[in-house]
């Protein structure tokens, strides 16, 4: 499989870096140290970029969990609670989603080790993955279904607990696409004859495409983002990039949350920072509903509310969007107030998404 052998660690060998955060915490006490554990500091003042990956990661800043406090000594307690979960469901090749995790947590016998809210749980499987160097996805730990698929000429094989399968992601599949696994690093690249990869922020505008059979005329891989992207939406789209040589495009709404969505595929986020060698595509490029294209189309708007107004100025400062480009539409937007939906593109028919402003700004980005 065409996968980053650094970055995809056997079972066993996941299993191992778990044991020995076990291991760690065990030689503190029995060195009579109060037993601490060591993270990246997960804000944006902590976010560095690194010249050598193109993307943004965590800085030098960290935050120590310590046990000297309750608060702290709660939160290792639960991290040696999960870490003997995690490395239980690895020995057994099981697997779990973070909700399950949460749920489980209630059977464990003491009632400090149990998670309050999952986003606790999720939280510290998150500090495991960086203090372990290990992805979750190596933990057998899933999110809640994404939702998120593939439309376009791809001949893929996926591996499955009932075996490998080989499907074309247009011929196999029916209008709604290949679904995506939790995993994509389970996936292997047969053959295709994509010529880019079309990123689509929402359901709607996704399947506009796919009925306009924009897919097969233009050799696309259109990939339905559903919003915010997971994990597993991002990895499959590095991959795609990486291993392929595809151009990757975003097309998204144009408002502020969108530029973030477009952000965390090409930059990565925040609250992934630590993975963003493996997840962000840095090469991605922005073909979204821009502020420009509001006043050059006049297309239908809305107007800013107050928390889109303190997003764009934010996003100013976001390092992720210094440049001439993000400068000047955020600057553009704000001067005109008005933000539009993918779909605004619909006022001048349900084609000009698909023969005229898709094609031209491809062109124009030297993608066609």
């Amino acid at each position: 499989m065409s996968t980053d052998s650094d970055t995809t660690p056997d079972t066993e060998e996941a299993r191992e870096q778990l044991i020995d955060l076990a291991a760690d915490f065990y030689d503190q006490f029995a060195d009579g140290e109060v037993p601490t554990m060591t993270i990246p500091t997960r804000t944006k003042s902590n976010i560095v970029f690194d010249e050598d990956e193109q993307v943004w990661v965590y800085g030098d800043r960290n935050s120590t969990r310590s046990a000297k406090t309750v608060s702290g000594a709660e939160k290792i307690l639960k991290a040696v609670y999960t870490i003997d979960f995690l490395s239980q469901q690895l020995e057994e090749d099981r697997s779990s989603t973070l909700r399950e995790l949460y749920y489980l947590s209630e059977s464990w016998d003491l009632d400090e080790a149990q998670f309050n809210t999952q986003d606790e749980s999720n939280n510290l499987i998150e500090d495991l993955e960086i203090v372990s160097d290990v992805k979750r996805e190596d933990f057998h730990m899933r999110p809640e279904e994404s939702g998120a698929k593939v439309m376009g000429p791809l001949l893929l094989r996926e591996q499955t607990n009932r075996g490998d399968r080989e499907i074309h992601c247009q011929d196999d599949v029916g209008q709604g696409g290949y679904q995506i696994p939790n995993n994509p690093d389970t996936i292997e690249f047969l053959d295709n004859d994509a010529k880019f990869v079309l990123c689509v922020e929402t359901g709607g505008m996704r399947d506009r495409l796919v009925e306009n059979g924009f897919d097969d005329e233009y050799d696309a891989l259109v990939v339905h983002l559903g919003g915010q992207p997971a994990r597993a939406t991002r990895r499959l789209i590095k991959r795609l990039h990486d291993e392929l040589d595809l151009p990757v495009t975003v097309f998204t709404d144009g408002d502020p949350w969108s530029y973030r969505i477009f952000g965390s595929v090409s930059y990565g986020s925040i609250k992934s920072a630590h993975l963003s060698e493996y997840l962000a595509t840095p090469e991605a490029q922005f073909i979204g509903i821009r502020p420009e294209d509001i006043v050059e189309y006049e297309l239908p708007t809305d107007p800013l509310a107050d928390s889109d107004v303190n997003a764009l100025e934010s996003e100013l400062e976001d390092p992720r969007f210094q440049t001439d480009f993000w400068e000047e539409q955020i600057e553009l937007q704000l001067d005109i107030n008005k933000k539009a939906e993918q779909q605004a593109l619909a006022s001048r028919g349900l084609d000009f998404v698909t023969e005229t402003y898709l094609p031209e700004r491809l062109d124009e980005m030297g993608v066609l």
